[in-house]
């Protein structure tokens, strides 16, 4: 299995070969998603925290007596039925929603998704990037080149999450022409993910045989 590698210019400058066990794996959507759910998970933060019956100040004197007022017993005013009261089952920052993930289901669901991009034609080879200075109009010149050369409009045209920029040895005035780009995402190979991958429409990865290279060790 073979790939085209262009340059930032839009010209072939040779192909590369693809391993099947990295982008030649079947689709499989439950580990995919598990996986995605297992990061979102991981990556989640809590912050929403509500005091319940036991934490808000006052309440420890019963308010009126049990019987013989007409009214409702009732034993504290910090119940959460009154004002001023305790929240019943709320929020609380101490729950833990981490989630396992074994790291051979992590590549694995890598492994899938990289797949089904190369399967979609989503996936762009680029031998490298590279720019006297940072400069954005010079980066939205070469995604345009680059979207008519490989047959993907959606470079330019789409508005959100267009492409994915999976970096390997770029320098520092690379990643600044392409962070202004709303429509372009970037990272470092070695940090690509399932997630990742699924939210852009493509991905554009650098320096293909050494990129391919590692991603391949993953699995070892």
């Amino acid at each position: 299995m073979n790939a085209t590698i262009y340059n930032q210019t839009g010209k072939e400058v040779g192909t590369v070969s693809l391993p099947e066990a990295v982008f030649g794996v079947k689709w499989n959507a439950d580990l995919v998603h598990q996986a995605v759910v297992a990061m979102e998970a991981n990556a989640r933060t809590p912050v929403a925290h509500a005091k319940d019956r036991g934490d808000v100040r006052g309440g420890g004197k019963k308010p009126w007596k049990q019987k013989g007022t007409g009214r409702a017993r009732h034993g504290s005013t910090r119940s959460p039925i009154w004002v001023g009261g305790g929240v019943a089952h709320g929020p609380t920052n101490e729950k833990i929603f981490a989630k396992k993930l074994n790291k051979k289901m992590r590549t694995k669901a890598l492994y899938s998704a990289l797949s089904q991009k190369l399967r979609d034609k989503e996936i762009l080879f680029v031998d490298a990037i590279s720019f006297s200075a940072p400069k954005t109009k010079a980066a939205q010149s070469m995604l345009k080149t680059l979207s008519v050369v490989a047959e993907m409009p959606g470079l330019v045209k789409k508005t959100k999450n267009a492409a994915l920029l999976a970096m390997n040895g770029e320098s520092r005035d690379t990643q600044k022409s392409f962070q202004n780009l709303p429509n372009v995402g970037m990272s470092a190979l070695q940090d690509i993910n399932p997630m990742e991958v699924l939210r852009y429409k493509y991905l554009i990865i650098t320096n293909p045989e050494s990129s391919i290279a590692f991603l391949a060790k993953k699995s070892l």
